[in-house]
């Protein structure tokens, strides 16, 4: 019998390609839900248009998939799998010039090959199922497509980007008003009613009403609507936000893993040279260059 190493699988040569085939990337994406919860809500026949996939396969079995999500500059892109693949896709396939990558530390050095990585805390991915979810009752209130109007200019002091109406009514959106006046609210990034999965985002509450629950209990009323027909609801908030962890806690939400969200730029051709210059100064007894730590 032939026993097969990590090593010697590791060495067989990776073929990287652009796909569409959306039941092979479910599949991978599937290894860690909550994970590629993102990119698995992506893969919705309404979003799916939005995006394009790379994979990379070794003896035709995927180890890697990066996502590049179309219509945002720069362009968010989501990366997972085994960090030699992951290089061939950003090589060979998905080669936007700037991107907002998420991607899991042990990740992190297979992107340095192609982008320089901008600094930045690390996030946490959290998530809640039916089981879990504590209720937080409050005066909230759904908002309407005829609110987007509200809901912008409570963004506009934390968001640059305004939201069309369709975000309302396509998402699920709760606000609180203070004498007419929106000064909290919590929506949706993204929903799959496929994969039974839903994304909590756009959380903000007015900075004269803050550290009165407000946070806590629009995204409790966005959870709870969301559990009504999906099994799980994730959410990020940064590792440097000991205010929003709690408030997330408190509505059952428990921490998956924490991992990157970084503005990255491409090295134009930098990662090549430096593959190709490292032997030669080997071969020349020269030291390697200092780098600065990203």
């Amino acid at each position: 019998m032939v026993t097969t190493t990590a090593s010697s699988a590791a060495s067989r040569p990776l073929l990287a390609r652009a796909t569409s085939d959306r039941g092979l990337l479910r599949a991978f994406l599937e290894r860690d839900r909550l994970f590629a919860a993102y990119a698995i809500c992506d893969l919705d026949v309404r979003e799916f248009a939005r995006t394009r996939w790379g994979v990379a396969l070794r003896d035709d079995e995927p180890v890697a998939v990066v996502l590049e999500y179309g219509g945002y500059a720069p362009q968010p892109i989501f990366v997972m799998g085994e960090p030699a693949g992951i290089s061939a896709i950003l090589r060979d396939v998905i080669r936007p010039r700037a991107a907002y990558a998420a991607l899991l530390p042990e990740s992190h050095a297979a992107v340095a090959e192609h982008y320089r990585v901008e600094p930045g805390p690390p996030m946490v991915r959290m998530w809640v199922d039916r089981p879990s979810f504590r209720p937080y009752p409050a005066d909230v209130a759904r908002l309407l497509p005829v609110e987007i109007g509200d809901l912008n200019r409570l963004y506009q002091l934390g968001f640059t980007a305004w939201l069309p109406p369709s975000a309302i009514a396509e998402g699920v959106y709760y606000g609180i008003r203070v004498e007419g006046r929106l000064v909290a609210a919590a929506g949706t990034h993204v929903i799959s009613p496929e994969a039974r999965l839903g994304v909590v985002g756009n959380v903000l509450t007015h900075v004269d009403y803050r550290g009165r629950g407000y946070a806590t209990a629009v995204t409790g009323a966005v959870t709870a609507e969301l559990l009504r027909y999906c099994d799980q609801v994730v959410l990020n908030v940064r590792s440097d936000n000991p205010p929003a962890l709690q408030a997330y806690r408190k509505l059952g939400y428990r921490e998956h893993v924490r991992f990157e969200e970084r503005l990255v730029h491409r090295l134009e051709g930098g990662g090549l040279l430096r593959s190709l210059a490292a032997p030669v100064r080997r071969l020349l007894g020269r030291p390697e260059p200092a780098r600065r730590p990203d």
